[in-house]
């Protein structure tokens, strides 16, 4: 359902991602990991051309793309087959819960405004804060405004949702209501590329595991076949001083 093919992306002469290749079928879980600063996000962000790559092309569902000259009528389409969860909640400070989620249906979709109130109280139930509808950002937790987010992504109806480090910016023990969500998500079908350090997560819910080094991808694979049987000196290296970090943060 999604392919990319030779996605290149160059700030001056600096190129961060170095000829992406990567497949994802309807209802997969992909989990992008590896090292901060090699390209996950801006991978993540160069699928809806939120980043504009420099080469590279794009097939999403039916919709065929080469980067090189894409359209803004194209663009648009793109960002209306998927949706994306960002490291920061980006909600708007000034308008409630129920708002927040309404807004990009009515505005990107056109969608009336009792039939964006529909949908929304849906989505907001489904993750548990129906409760929230008429209250502002300033009066949840950060899971509970990470988890509008999500409600928000969803009531788009989109083909795929990129999830970018969802859990990056909460409280340690907030992490945990949000996981629950995601994991709700992807038992629901929907197809999902994540880019997470929540390797204990990543193992439960992909069906595959990419591992990215210095814009390349290194080694991909079912989850097994990446954190427990991999050869990979590399994304051994990458496993073993991530886990080594954890056991000396406890």
């Amino acid at each position: 359902m999604l392919s990319i093919r030779d996605l290149r992306l160059s700030f001056k002469e600096n190129e961060i991602l170095k000829g992406i290749n990567i497949d994802v079928n309807k209802g997969d879980v992909v989990t992008l990991i590896g090292p901060s600063g090699t390209g996950k996000t801006t991978l993540l962000r160069c699928i809806n051309y939120l980043e504009k790559p420099t080469t590279g092309s794009i097939t999403l569902g039916d919709l065929n793309l080469n980067y090189e000259k894409i359209t803004k009528k194209e663009i648009l389409t793109l960002r209306r087959k998927t949706a994306m969860v960002f490291q920061q909640y980006n909600l708007f400070k000034n308008k409630t819960v129920i708002e927040n989620v309404m807004e990009p249906q009515m505005i990107v979709q056109k969608k009336s405004k009792i039939e964006a109130y529909e949908n929304s109280v849906e989505q907001l139930d489904k993750v548990g804060l129906i409760d929230k509808l008429e209250s502002y950002p300033s009066q949840l937790s950060g899971g509970q405004q990470q988890r509008v987010s999500i409600a928000r992504a969803l009531a788009l109806k989109p083909e795929v949702v990129l999830f970018d480090e969802p859990t990056s910016a909460l409280d340690p023990e907030l992490v945990g209501e949000v996981l629950k969500v995601i994991e709700a998500v992807a038992k629901s079908g929907m197809t999902i590329v994540l880019v997470t350090h929540e390797m204990s997560f990543a193992q439960k819910i992909s069906t595959k595991i990419v591992f990215m080094d210095k814009g390349n991808i290194v080694e991909e694979g079912p989850p097994k076949a990446i954190f427990e049987d991999s050869t990979n000196p590399r994304t051994k290296e990458f496993l073993n001083h991530f886990y080594m970090n954890k056991l000396h943060v406890v």
